[in-house]
């Protein structure tokens, strides 16, 4: 029976893991549908590029720094085989693969704030610094109980840091590191006219940008009931406050943003997003109005950022991500206390410092690994081969190559 419960652990994470990693797909089309017509091949290039570095930098460096675990061993050791090492069946194997696809959402969340401009070499040497330093780093402080970060909330505040998806340790994490690498390298060529004002760049493939949001959504309720790990820990309460959170996000961003599509879609990502953290421990009610809150957070944040602020964010991934992330891990503390009907065992300021302290991380990061990038490789494409479009510039053939056979070079 043992055997038999391991194994069904296995494929239980297993699962998990495959879930998570077509929501890869999902980052790709949500890119592809968004940006311009030209820069189509190098949204797929990227994300499947970007997914491939970060699992090898996360299996060499990054897993270790986050729970001190190498797997530079025998194959004999990493099954089981060595009692005390790994568990039976190759357990923690899986639970690697699992998580490898949440740290290879870092660099997918970035891609669509830098879309159109940026370089792709120096994005893949982010990918690898990012992957195996930055982001195992707070995973270790907020999911791997080390560096002495959550027993410290626990002394001060009476309770750990909650963040039973990711709202923080991946999404904020994403979102706010995308705000350093955006900032540096500035908006699109003619995105502002000289007086300030913005010129309107509209998604190039509403098809492609719904198709990316529905399989980002279905593969996110193996992202967060898959995030209990074991088969025993599942929660059906889990799979419903994800849901109710989609729903709320969709119908909150569908008023504020007078039946806009593009913003309807990544409704449903906000609510997801900000219910990460508190969906193991709200109530229902409680992740209706997360995501009815983040789904408008989002339509707000999106309009400051292109409008008011000048950041040329082009998915808006700050404000989706990194908004709604920062909302979530706050909103954990909110509605998943008793008295809101949720289960408790949440301290609301443990969640602000675990929130900050995220956030912190992320803008550090940021602005250290892609300014360290521009000083050294640069980070962004000539004027010309912006011009161009990243398509013809960087991988020498279009999305619609026998539309284009004029851009082609010899």
């Amino acid at each position: 029976m043992s055997a038999t419960a391991t194994g069904m652990d296995v494929l239980f994470i297993l699962l998990g893991a495959v879930m998570v990693l077509a929501m890869h797909a999902g980052f790709a089309f949500l890119e592809v549908g968004t940006v311009r017509r030209k820069n189509q091949v190098n949204a797929l290039v990227k994300i499947i590029t970007d997914f491939a570095m970060s699992t090898c930098a996360y299996f060499f460096i990054g897993y270790s720094v986050a729970y001190g675990v190498n797997f530079l061993v025998s194959a004999k050791a990493l099954t089981g085989g060595a009692p005390g090492l790994f568990a039976p069946k190759g357990y923690d194997l899986v639970k690697f693969f699992f998580l490898a696809t949440f740290a290879a959402a870092i660099p997918a969340i970035i891609s669509g704030g830098i879309a159109e401009r940026a370089r792709f070499w120096p994005q893949v040497c982010a990918t690898a610094l990012l992957t195996a330093l930055c982001y195992p780093t707070l995973e270790g402080m907020l999911w791997g109980s080390r560096f002495g970060v959550q027993a410290w909330m626990l002394s001060t505040f009476g309770a750990h840091f909650h963040d039973f998806a990711g709202s923080v340790v991946v999404h904020a994490f994403g979102g706010w590191v995308a705000l350093g690498a955006v900032s540096l390298l500035g908006p699109r060529m003619g995105r502002y006219r000289k007086n300030g004002s913005g010129v309107n760049i509209p998604p190039s493939n509403i098809p492609f940008l719904a198709l990316g949001a529905w399989i980002l959504s279905v593969g996110w309720f193996g992202f967060n009931v898959m995030s209990a790990q074991k088969l025993d820990g599942i929660s059906g309460l889990v799979a419903l406050n994800s849901l109710m959170a989609m729903v709320g996000g969709i119908l909150s961003a569908l008023l504020v943003s007078r039946n806009d599509p593009g913003f309807i879609h990544n409704g449903a990502l906000a609510g997801l997003v900000a219910v990460c953290a508190g969906s193991d421990v709200m109530h229902p009610l409680g992740a209706l109005a997360t995501g009815v809150i983040a789904g408008a957070l989002f339509v707000w944040g999106f309009n400051q950022c292109q409008t008011k602020w000048k950041i040329d964010d082009v998915l808006g991934v700050w404000p989706l991500h990194g908004f709604c992330g920062t909302f979530g891990g706050i909103a954990c503390g909110i509605f998943g206390q008793e008295a809101l009907g949720g289960l408790g065992g949440v301290s609301l300021p443990a969640q602000i410092a675990g929130t900050l302290l995220g956030i912190g991380m992320a803008l550090i990061s940021g602005f250290g690994v892609y300014g360290l990038l521009q000083a050294t490789l640069g980070l962004r494409l000539s004027e010309d081969e912006e011009f161009r479009g990243a398509d013809l510039s960087l991988h020498r053939i279009g999305a619609y190559p026998e539309e284009e056979i004029s851009g082609y070079e010899e």
